[in-house]
């Protein structure tokens, strides 16, 4: 269980990366204010993800997102939860046609004895939002995998909503929601419904899909997806086994089918009349304060930093992109002149030293081509770092640069070896240098494309920090094999 300081510290460290990478790119979001180049039309959209984060991890905003088939209760969960019913339900399918986001206020007093926070002191400092959506099988195609992308990438906690033994949609639903990187709870709705007996049974086939250590092979998946029901509540005898993360399934009644009560009237009447039980969803509101409690500012910290680092993923990419022939000109232009200065010159530790100075402009230039910022400390260690990963390549390129270049002194000192040796030498040598520049260039624009979230409060640099500070058989600790890098 993390303190209070140490999930703050998350908080500071993913707000200072998010202001940097804003910063970053200051220059493309004031371009776009007087112009609507290819470029910034393509990047518009990045850029107002990575302000939209920033944003809601300011004003500590945690999401909580519904998923699940038409008719299983997801409106009626999030109202129980909510206290009062203010997302429409109804004995229609499809009643939700479109997400709705709703304010939830934190209970005063919370239901689990063992919150290190009081609910009300944290909800002081967290504001949580409920999304309501239409049921994964009511919208189809395009429209609802790009509503579920965009969806999934502002929730920070999933509620997987089910009513009964999963469905073949469902579980394809659940493997894609396994991937987003999200903490999920699977949430077992209308359990009145069904006997204990049954009811139990159910909870134990839900319970194998959660088991990690449970592993097959594509060929068995498709056998066993195949033994699932398409719409019936009907009990598989052979749950899918894909690998999937532990799962926290709680079992609720949002909405309980009225039930019959006699009622005695003053007068001496008796009456039967038709009332709904309360709502039975005390556990799961209990187990989303406590992993909000115990974990809602890591969480909201590190999916700030992962939708961050898929967007300036992103915006590099299109940069690139939208760049490539400049940017191949420009090497090429390097590259040339390079060659050309090494060849005509008849000092080998000049060659060195010239070698490195137009590698490094290459950087800079590059760099500035791209719109990222470089200081020239920065283009020194990321020249350091494509030697050192280039390994043989530039390193023979140098030290081949450096012999042939005591073969060209030595031309030059003694005239009776001829313009020829000269010439062969460095013809050679120019055209090792054309190569290394190359090399040179295109490492550069790999580093570029990656290395914004990896520098100094980096995304992908704060997200591994935070990982590795993450407290054993927590939500996150159990994500750790999605989250890695």
């Amino acid at each position: 269980m993390a303190d209070n300081s140490i999930q703050e510290n998350r908080l500071s460290l993913a707000r200072a990366s998010l202001r940097l990478a804003l910063e970053r790119y200051s220059h493309l979001r004031q371009k776009q204010k007087n112009s609507t180049t290819e470029l910034e039309a393509a990047l518009q959209n990045q850029l107002d993800i990575l302000t939209y984060t920033s944003e809601k991890l300011d004003r500590n905003v945690i999401r909580i997102a519904t998923f699940g088939m038409v008719s299983r209760g997801k409106s009626a969960v999030l109202n129980a939860l909510l206290g009062q019913k203010i997302l429409q339900t109804g004995p229609l399918n499809g009643v939700t046609q479109w997400p709705r986001s709703v304010r939830w206020t934190i209970p005063a007093v919370p239901t689990a004895e063992d919150l290190e926070n009081s609910a009300e002191n944290f909800a002081e400092k967290i504001q949580v939002e409920l999304i309501d959506t239409p049921g994964i099988d009511e919208v189809g195609g395009e429209v609802r995998g790009n509503m579920a992308k965009q969806i999934t990438r502002q929730a920070d906690l999933i509620l997987f909503v089910v009513s009964g033994d999963i469905t073949r949609t469902e579980y394809q639903a659940l493997c894609e929601l396994q991937k987003v990187q999200k903490p999920l709870i699977l949430v077992f709705n209308k359990i009145d419904l069904y006997p204990e007996t049954d009811r139990q049974a159910i909870y134990q086939s839900l319970q194998l899909l959660g088991n990690s250590e449970q592993k097959s092979t594509d060929a068995t998946d498709e056998q066993n997806s195949e033994s699932l029901p398409d719409r019936s509540n009907k009990i598989s005898n052979k749950p899918p086994v894909k690998n999937f993360q532990p799962l926290e399934i709680v079992m609720v009644a949002a909405e309980p089918a009225p039930v019959q009560v006699r009622v005695e009237w003053p007068d001496g009447t008796v009456t039967h009349e038709w009332e709904p039980p309360p709502a039975q969803v005390g556990e799961l509101k209990q187990k989303i304060l406590t992993i909000l409690n115990r974990e809602g500012r890591s969480l909201l910290a590190l999916n700030a930093l992962i939708e961050a680092r898929d967007a300036e993923a992103n915006i590099a990419h299109q940069v690139l992109k939208l760049r490539q022939t400049e940017a191949e000109d420009l090497i090429w232009q390097f590259a040339k002149y390079k060659a050309i200065a090494v060849g005509l010159n008849p000092l080998a530790f000049l060659d060195i030293l010239g070698a490195t100075v137009a590698d490094l402009a290459l950087i800079r230039s590059l760099s500035r081509l791209y719109g990222l910022p470089m200081t020239g400390y920065e283009a020194g260690k990321l020249w350091q770092t494509i030697l050192s990963s280039a390994g043989g390549v530039l390193l023979g390129e140098l030290g081949s640069s450096f012999l042939l270049g005591l073969g060209k002194s030595a031309a030059v000192a003694a005239p009776h070896i001829g313009f020829s040796t000269f010439a062969g030498v460095a013809v050679t040598q120019a055209s090792l240098a054309a190569y290394g520049t190359y090399a040179v260039g295109r490492a550069a624009q790999v580093y570029l494309e990656k290395g914004c979230t990896w520098g100094p409060l980096g995304q992908d640099t704060v997200i591994q920090e935070i990982l590795g500070s993450i407290e054993r058989n927590s939500i996150i600790d159990r994500l750790q094999q999605e989250l890695k890098i």
